[in-house]
């Protein structure tokens, strides 16, 4: 199955999400352009709450489930960026989130997914 967005869907997003995630800025960079021979922008996403684009799209989810759902909460496994993005979407929505991670994960990414 294939889901279909439209600009409906990503102006709908963009009210859900408004205020509550760090608006990254779009950043040129000469010499990357002077490398790639064309121009290259970079969007900052280190600097989002998690340091990734995946708090964006958990947090959307989550402010989409219905409130039995909300309440009953949210189940990932990961072992890096979703599990932090899902674990601090959580947060945020007020849903509880329980993240699986296998038990050779990084101790830091651990404690990005507790914080």
């Amino acid at each position: 199955m294939t889901a279909e967005f439209g600009m409906r869907d990503i102006r709908d997003a963009a009210e859900r999400l408004a205020g509550r995630v760090v608006h990254t800025p779009v950043l040129h960079a000469p010499m990357l352009d002077a490398l790639a021979g064309c121009r290259v922008l970079v969007k900052a996403e280190a600097l989002q709450r998690t340091g990734s684009f995946k708090f964006r799209g958990a947090l959307n989810a989550m402010l989409q489930l219905g409130d039995g759902a909300r309440t009953r909460g949210v189940i990932t496994y990961s072992a890096g960026n979703h599990g932090h993005a899902v674990a601090a979407a959580a947060r945020e929505a007020g849903c509880p989130a329980v993240i699986v991670l296998p038990t050779t994960a990084p101790a830091i990414k651990v404690e990005n997914c507790r914080w």
